[in-house]
C-alpha cells in the first residue's frame, strides 16, 4: 500500500461516522466549498455507538470548567443544534432541567454549579424544596437549579442530516485496518475488505477505537480509551417525570450520575451508571473480547484507577447487578419509584480517555499530527457541542491541507 503523489481520492479522509466525524465533513465542505471529504463508517448505518446509545440530552454547559472546550462548545453547541433541528425539522424540544440536592453535603457542590453556570454566560435559578414540586411534582429534595437552556433531540437523526448535507463520501461497512502515513505526500488507508483510499489529509473521529487508529496512523496518542458501560432503564410510568432530573454530580468524576430524561418520544430513560466495559463495544456483561480486555488491564492508568476510585467503582457495580441497588439511587430524586417501574434499556458505552498516570481526561481532546487530526477525547456533550467541534476540526484539517476560509 502507497500513499503516492497522485492518484488522490479526496482532499480529507476523515474516520468514523459518529456525529463528531459527519460534522467535521460537514464543516469541511461549508468552510471551503470543493473540498473533496470521504468518510469511512465501519457499521453499516451512521451513529452506531455513542451517538446512537446515549440519553439524547442538548446539555447547557452548567458543569464544564470555565474557559475549557467542554464549557465553549456545549454553551455554542446546545443554541446551534436547537437552531440546527427546527432548521431541518429534526425532533428536538427545550425542555430545561433540575439538578437536584438530595443530602447536605451536596449544598455546596450545587451552589458551586450555580456560580460555574453563570460564568459560562448561563441562566440558571435556584430553587426551595417547594418549588422543586413547581417543575416535577414527584421529585423530592433540599435545594435545586433550575437550567432553562437544556432540551432533548434526535442525535441519530442529526447525524443522518449532516451526512446528506455534508456532500461527502460516505462509505459504510468500511473499518479501517492499516494507515500508510507519508508526511510529504498524504495518508492511504486499507479497509477491512481490502479497499485502499487515499487522502491528503486525515482526521480521526473513530470514538471508541480513536486510540488504535492513532497508533495505525505511526502516533502515540499518550492515552488509552477505557471503554465505560452506561446502563439504562426505561420508566414504566412516564408521568413521573416532566422533564430532565439530574442528581448533583461528583467534580471527582466526568460522569453526572443517574438521571431521569424525558426524550423525544415522551419515554423516560433512567441511568446511566458507569461500569467497565469488557469490550469496546462491550453494551453487556456477556460480550468480552480477550484482546480489548487485554490492553485495557495491560494500560497503567487503568490500574490507577481502580486503586483511586475503587469505592466508587464498587457502588456502580453492585448497582449494575442490583435491580434493588439501582432503584434505590432513583429513589433519591424519585420516591415514588419501585423495581417494578424500571424496565431494562439498551445500553451506551462511553469512549473515557485514560491518561497513563490514571487520570480521567476531563476535557475534549484534540491533537495534531503531519497530515493529521485526531479526536482523542469526545464523550457526553460531544453530541451537543457536535457542530463547533466539527468546525474547530475541519479548521485544523483545512490547515494541514494549507487550505481555509477565502482561500
Amino acid at each position: 500500500m502507497t500513499s503516492g503523489t497522485s492518484g488522490y481520492d479526496c482532499d480529507v479522509l476523515v474516520i468514523g461516522g459518529g456525529i463528531v466525524g459527519l460534522s467535521t465533513a460537514y464543516a469541511l465542505t461549508r468552510a471551503v466549498p470543493g473540498t473533496r471529504v470521504t468518510v469511512l463508517e465501519k457499521e453499516r448505518v451512521p451513529a452506531g455507538h455513542q451517538t446512537g446509545r446515549n440519553s439524547g440530552v442538548i446539555h447547557s454547559g452548567v458543569y464544564y470548567r470555565p474557559g475549557s472546550l467542554k464549557a465553549r462548545f456545549a454553551v455554542e453547541g446546545a443554541a446551534e443544534m436547537v437552531e440546527f433541528c427546527a432548521e431541518h425539522g429534526i425532533a428536538h424540544a427545550v425542555t430545561g432541567k433540575l439538578i437536584v440536592a438530595t443530602e447536605r453535603d451536596e449544598l455546596p457542590r450545587l451552589h458551586a454549579l450555580v456560580q460555574r453556570g453563570r460564568e459560562n454566560g448561563i441562566p440558571v435559578r435556584e430553587l426551595g424544596p417547594a418549588q422543586i414540586g413547581e417543575y416535577e411534582p414527584y421529585v423530592r429534595g433540599l435545594a435545586a437549579i433550575h437550567v432553562g437552556t437544556t432540551g432533548v433531540a434526535d442525535y441519530v437523526a442529526v447525524a443522518r442530516q449532516l451526512a446528506a448535507s455534508s456532500g461527502a463520501d460516505i462509505r459504510y461497512g468500511a473499518e479501517v485496518v492499516q494507515v500508510d502515513r507519508r508526511p510529504d505526500r498524504g495518508v492511504a488507508v486499507r479497509t477491512a475488505a481490502g479497499d485502499v483510499v487515499r487522502g491528503r489529509v486525515l482526521v480521526n473521529c473513530a470514538g471508541l477505537h480513536c486510540d488504535r487508529v492513532a497508533r495505525l496512523a505511526g502516533d502515540d496518542p499518550g492515552m488509552r480509551i477505557v471503554p465505560f458501560r452506561g446502563e439504562y432503564f426505561e420508566l414504566a410510568r412516564p408521568e413521573l417525570v416532566r422533564g430532565l432530573v439530574y442528581p448533583v454530580p461528583d467534580p471527582a468524576f466526568p460522569f453526572l450520575g443517574v438521571h431521569l430524561t424525558r426524550g423525544i418520544d415522551k419515554t423516560v430513560h433512567v441511568g446511566p451508571n458507569a461500569v467497565p466495559a469488557l469490550a469496546r463495544e462491550g453494551y453487556d456483561w456477556s460480550t468480552v473480547r480477550p484482546r480489548e480486555l487485554g490492553e485495557t488491564l495491560a494500560w497503567p492508568g487503568s490500574w490507577r484507577i481502580a486503586r483511586r476510585h475503587w469505592r466508587y467503582g464498587a457502588g456502580e457495580l453492585r448497582r449494575s447487578v442490583s435491580r434493588a441497588a439501582f432503584t434505590s439511587a432513583v429513589r433519591r430524586l424519585l420516591p415514588a419509584v419501585t423495581a417494578d417501574d424500571l424496565v431494562p434499556a439498551p445500553a451506551g458505552v462511553r469512549a473515557q480517555a485514560v491518561l497513563r498516570d490514571g487520570t480521567l481526561v476531563d476535557d475534549f481532546l484534540i491533537r495534531e499530527a503531519p497530515r493529521t487530526v485526531h479526536v482523542l477525547n469526545a464523550p457526553s456533550p460531544a453530541a451537543t457541542a457536535s457542530l463547533p467541534i466539527g468546525r474547530e476540526v475541519a479548521r485544523r484539517a483545512l490547515a494541514a491541507l494549507g487550505r481555509g476560509p477565502g482561500t
